[in-house]
């Protein structure tokens, strides 16, 4: 390969073919911490591209970390994060500005507001159309995937959803300054409130990693920081979604989550539930399948605490992601709200 051709093939290169290649070239031991930095996203664009790569020369590898090493030397190392690109842009643009487009990056990925938005859980996307005008649910259902669309529609009131409906129908092409209209408003009202709300509390994180920990560490954890902090500890409490907050499941829900849990595993589990839980799970079954999984739990004997735990654990991970993907609803600890995870 000629070095004319080498340097024009660098140049066509894409961001991902590059990124791809430097990957390969460091090796399984270096790339390790830069796969851990990356996002699912990027992750499953640089593999894609690094799995159809085929042989590169060394010349062309060579060239390549020329070209890296050059650029990264002439504007030093960095790390980016939220903060640090806020603080960047804290310096050029106004601080309204600057929250505008900081809630943009944190919100829904997406590169158009529309592809945002089909990015939003069907459920929590509902509950805030439901209080606009019919017409203006109309122009955002025509401009969202049509499958999003339907789920939504679905989640709405239904009196409410045959408003939009009949308002679809008669709908002609939508104008221009009407669509940017509803763009603003979404963009201001919504997806600003929803970026907000997406950042991290500590405190839910610290309940979450709780959550995964076994009954008996978790209560050492509890216990030690109810000492040293009483006020984070009663508020991690009451961020924890625990197996027996199952319980507030309705019907419905307690059906879904039978039909997506093994039966060893949700036998095993409910041998360490509460009189009640084990009464509404077996409540929601037929007869039949609730003979066998009390057989099931009679044949097993003593079984240990441990086992137990991480049982009642899974189902739990099993019932939030059926919520985070609005097939079931789960309440919070304080009972007052339904809270999709």
């Amino acid at each position: 390969m000629s070095s004319v051709s080498s340097k024009d093939e660098l140049r066509s290169l894409t961001g991902a073919q590059r990124a791809a290649i430097i990957m390969l070239s460091l090796g399984e031991e270096h790339s390790a911490k830069l796969w851990a930095l990356l996002d699912d996203d990027e992750i499953k664009e640089i593999s894609q591209t690094m799995a159809n790569l085929g042989a590169i020369s060394s010349d062309m590898i060579e060239r390549l970390f020329v070209e890296f090493t050059n650029q990264l030397s002439a504007t030093g190392s960095v790390v980016g994060s939220f903060e640090s690109t806020e603080r960047l842009l804290s310096r050029a643009l106004s601080p309204d500005r600057v929250e505008q487009i900081m809630d943009e990056i944190r919100g829904p990925a997406g590169r158009t507001m529309w592809d945002k938005l089909g990015n939003v859980n069907e459920s929590v996307l509902a509950s805030y159309l439901k209080n606009e005008y019919p017409q203006t649910v109309a122009v955002v259902m025509s401009k969202i995937k049509a499958e999003h669309a339907a789920r939504v529609l679905g989640a709405l009131p239904e009196d409410f959803a045959m408003e939009v409906v009949l308002r679809m129908l008669r709908m002609e092409v939508v104008q221009k300054e009407v669509l940017d209209k509803v763009e603003q408003t979404l963009r201001v009202e919504f997806m600003s409130n929803l970026a907000r709300t997406n950042r991290r509390d500590s405190h839910e994180m610290m309940a979450e990693i709780f959550n995964n920990l076994d009954r008996s560490t978790e209560t050492r954890f509890i216990a030690a920081l109810e000492e040293r902090n009483r006020d984070a500890a009663e508020r991690i409490k009451a961020l924890m979604f625990t197996f027996e907050d199952l319980s507030k499941l309705d019907p419905s829900g307690v059906q879904t989550l039978i039909r997506n849990v093994e039966k060893d595993r949700m036998a095993l589990a409910l041998k360490g539930a509460s009189d009640a839980l084990r009464d509404l799970f077996f409540s929601n079954m037929s007869e039949r399948a609730g003979k066998i999984l009390r057989e099931d739990m009679e044949a097993m004997g003593p079984v240990r605490l441990r086992d137990v735990d991480e049982s009642q654990m899974q189902m739990v991970i099993v019932a939030k992601d059926l919520a985070a993907k609005g097939e079931i609803m789960l309440a919070d600890n304080k009972g007052d709200d339904e809270l999709i995870y």
